[in-house]
């Protein structure tokens, strides 16, 4: 139980990605918000409810608690939520994001907007929100989730890439300003393509080759690794799932 007694708040946890790092942490024995909007069946699979019932049959802790990461209040309410159920936070997993990958000539003002409002605006107040918890506590770790398309420049700019670049930079710089708390602060993406609900909807058709798919469970390990880490071990970095593990 390598987080027994640690708490993780997980934003866009209601599948992929943020579903699977839920599971892994709590299995290491955090108890785990569950944070995202979905509390119904829409279009794309996955509940917050689904992801802490399968959590609580597997013996670990589990809050769903609602959280549109774009409302500041909302993202508040969750974060409070989290606290009064299991007394603090002491780790931050950043998820929640939308994907879109058309080229800037082709894409709609609002494509734009949301894809800086969920994956750039959205870290900013749940990292925001938790800061002040993890302080409390005397240490503890906050991770983004980003892409390795930040540093793909050869192959053009979409709006998910910009983001995800912002958001690297937010953290690189938070690692600096909260290194004097004991709080750990890094990047994680996938080495290759994690083909997740929220990629099969919004991928564009893409088609990915084999060798070029990672399996979630790459990224479920790298987070737990850099859950454990405080401001004296690995901070201020940005690191790639199978390249962290191997």
């Amino acid at each position: 139980m390598r987080l027994a007694g640690k708490v993780a708040f997980v934003a866009g946890a209601s599948r992929g990605i943020g579903a699977t790092v839920a599971a892994a942490l709590a299995s290491e024995g955090a108890a785990v918000a569950v944070a995202a909007r979905s509390e119904e069946l829409g279009k794309v699979p996955g509940t917050i409810h689904d992801v802490a019932a399968r959590i609580t049959a597997a013996d670990g802790r589990a809050l769903p608690v609602q959280c549109d990461v774009t409302s500041e209040d909302s993202v508040e309410k969750a974060v409070a939520a989290t606290v009064s159920e299991f007394g603090g936070i002491d780790i931050l997993v950043a998820n929640a994001g939308v994907l879109w990958l058309g080229p800037i000539e082709s894409t709609p003002l609002k494509r734009w907007q949301l894809c800086l409002n969920v994956n750039l605006t959205g870290v900013f107040l749940v990292t925001k929100a938790v800061i002040p918890h993890v302080k409390k506590r005397g240490g503890g770790s906050l991770m983004a989730i980003t892409t390795t398309g930040v540093g793909m420049i050869e192959h053009g700019s979409n709006a998910y890439w910009v983001s995800k670049a912002a958001v690297e930079r937010l953290y690189l710089g938070l690692a600096s300003d909260l290194k004097a708390d004991n709080i750990a602060v890094n990047c994680l993406s996938p080495s290759r393509v994690v083909l997740t609900e929220g990629w099969q909807a919004g991928g564009g058709g893409v088609e990915i080759p084999p060798e070029m798919v990672e399996p979630p469970e790459a990224m479920a390990d790298a987070a737990v690794l850099l859950a454990e880490q405080d401001a004296g071990g690995i901070t201020g970095t940005i690191q790639r799932s199978e390249a962290l593990t191997a």
